[in-house]
């Protein structure tokens, strides 16, 4: 994706994004759901369960920052969730979070990787935690033998030219014929694959918050309900949602390749 090679000064340089920053802080927001969607139906990534985690954890941010600066006194320093070009998860291994997996996430061995990470950039002097050395993936390549379009590449390399998550979430044009090929596996909006198969993942726990507890409409929301949507009722049910990054054009045209690879998977098992 160009705009990840963009500014790339601004992210291995925090001092040209907060002038005189002195330490980088990084913080984890647990976002692992306690109810989990029907897979047999169009997935959803379980981080856009919720509300618009941006929002969420920005004011997170703010209120972290307005507390520091009324115990310490001034300070300069910003907030950053993918709001920025923020190198976050090499931050976060340097900060002794984890390690980055073989699928390019982040992974704590005590809480897995669903989570999201924010970073804050300030001018304060702080002790500073030991990075996270050790890689503990191993031999393990779970994840690399799940992906459905073979996306996860040597040396944490994740070809997003094949990525599900950036077909179905980033890219707006038309999907390529190659991705029907390589089977969208069910999912509607983003991909979990190498995350659920991660052995890491057994040390997931419910989050605790509120804002990210999926609505009852949506759980059990069946693939004609999908179909059936107008523009209209999903800007309603899905105000203030990850799914707005797509837009209804693009749920549509999601929903358009699930149903022509079922098809196509149906008229191959007829023919046999």
């Amino acid at each position: 994706m160009q705009y990840m090679e963009n500014h790339f000064d601004l992210r291995v340089d925090p001092t040209k994004l907060v002038p005189g920053a002195r330490s980088v802080i990084t913080l984890l927001l647990n976002y692992y759901p306690s109810q989990l969607m029907d897979p047999s139906q169009p997935k959803i990534a379980k981080y856009a369960y919720g509300k618009d985690y941006h929002k969420v954890i920005r004011e997170k941010l703010n209120t972290f920052l307005y507390r520091i600066r009324e115990t310490i006194g001034e300070v300069q320093g910003r907030g950053f969730v993918d709001s920025a070009p923020v190198l976050e998860r090499s931050w976060a291994q340097l900060a002794g979070l984890g390690w980055v997996g073989k699928n390019g996430n982040l992974i704590h061995k005590n809480a897995g990787s669903f989570f999201f990470i924010a970073t804050i950039i300030t001018d304060l002097s702080l002790d500073y935690d030991d990075p996270f050395a050790k890689d503990f993936c191993g031999t393990c390549t779970r994840c690399v033998e799940a992906c459905p379009t073979d996306a996860i590449l040597p040396d944490k390399v994740i070809d997003a030219s094949k990525c599900i998550s950036y077909y179905t979430i980033e890219l707006k044009s038309h999907l390529s014929p190659e991705l029907k090929k390589g089977q969208l596996d069910g999912w509607l909006f983003g991909c979990d694959t190498c995350q659920d198969v991660c052995p890491w993942n057994r040390f997931s726990k419910s989050h605790s918050t509120a804002a990210f507890e999926i609505a009852p409409s949506i759980l059990t929301m069946k693939a004609q309900e999908w179909e059936e949507m107008t523009e209209e009722s999903f800007k309603k049910v899905f105000a203030n949602s990850p799914l707005q990054r797509t837009k209804f054009s693009g749920i549509q045209r999601n929903l358009k390749l699930l149903r022509d690879t079922q098809d196509a998977v149906i008229a191959s098992s007829t023919t046999q």
